[in-house]
């Protein structure tokens, strides 16, 4: 002890503890700071990677018609064949691939809901019975999911815009079904019909059926948040996020209900099914009447 007490006294001690503590802290900080390193290397390696997969996948189907740089394109007359996608943001390009609408092949007056493309064929089957195609099948939709959001940030990344919604703001559960059902009669029906059975647009255009199970409600969502085609934007002001939460409640519900009459007839309700009984109905009458009348009676015989 009385070693210890005279060693401590002596000039060079505090510097040789100084010197101790550095180098411990020296030590730990070795020990844990390249792994965090290494850490965000790696994330940035593979953001990196991600974003290049977007590019490929933008040059494969979309450059063509938008654009190498996502300019938009014009014919000799200045006409615009395909619309910039700067500022679109990544909600509308998940809705339009995802809903089969891009890439177009046939450009017209609406692009069509169709099959997605295979590379963002997120519908696919997964439910096989044999483990190696259910196996393959499930790879080939994570190959999917993975391309629609590599290709979506790298859309972001260009010009920014609205975001895909999270889950739990498109959740029907979350929404006033009530409040959906004005709000979508107030600023859908007049396209969509009361059900949103959909209906026809001038120049060709329609406002696409919304009861139907394979519209989802991310899709609906995002329809309302960046317009797609001839609809308009309902932006966070002009409906906010519960807003819209409430309308895709008041669609999920109404599609899921029954008809139990038989044929829902565009479910408008007691117009359209009494126009259609008063049509089929005197139809019939009329259809009897001239059958009946048809028949000549037979001249009686002279006596």
């Amino acid at each position: 002890m009385k070693r210890f007490t005279a060693w401590r006294r002596r000039p060079w001690a505090g510097y040789a503890v100084v010197l101790a503590a550095l180098a411990a802290i020296g030590v730990i900080y070795a020990g844990f700071t390249p792994q965090s390193d290494r850490a965000e290397a790696a994330n940035a390696t593979q953001a990196a990677a991600d974003l290049e997969n977007g590019r490929q996948l933008y040059n494969k189907n979309c450059g063509s018609c938008h654009g190498l740089n996502a300019e938009g394109t014009k014919d000799a007359k200045g006409k615009p064949i395909a619309p910039s996608l700067l500022g679109v943001g990544a909600a509308s390009v998940d809705f339009q691939v995802s809903t089969g609408r891009m890439p177009a092949m046939n450009p017209g007056a609406q692009m069509p809901r169709k099959k997605p493309v295979p590379d963002f064929d997120t519908t696919i089957r997964t439910d096989y019975a044999e483990p190696e195609k259910r196996e393959a099948a499930e790879k080939q939709k994570a190959q999917a999911e993975k391309n629609l959001a590599d290709l979506r940030e790298y859309i972001q990344k260009l010009g920014g815009g609205p975001e895909v919604p999270p889950a739990s703001a498109v959740d029907p559960k979350g929404g006033d079904v009530a409040v959906g059902g004005k709000l979508f009669r107030t600023n859908c029906a007049q396209c969509h019909s009361f059900v949103g059975s959909g209906g026809a647009l001038t120049g060709g255009k329609y406002a696409p059926p919304l009861d139907k199970n394979d519209v989802t409600p991310t899709q609906i969502y995002e329809a309302m948040l960046t317009g797609p085609q001839a609809m308009p934007v309902f932006n966070d002001t002009t409906l906010t996020p519960k807003d819209k939460q409430a309308i895709i409640a008041y669609l999920v519900q109404t599609r899921e209900e029954p008809n139990p009459g038989g044929n829902g007839l565009g479910r408008i309700g007691p117009v359209s099914e009494g126009l259609a009984g008063w049509l089929v109905g005197i139809g019939l009458l009329v259809l009897a009447a001239m059958w009946i009348t048809a028949k000549k009676p037979k001249k009686l015989k002279k006596s």
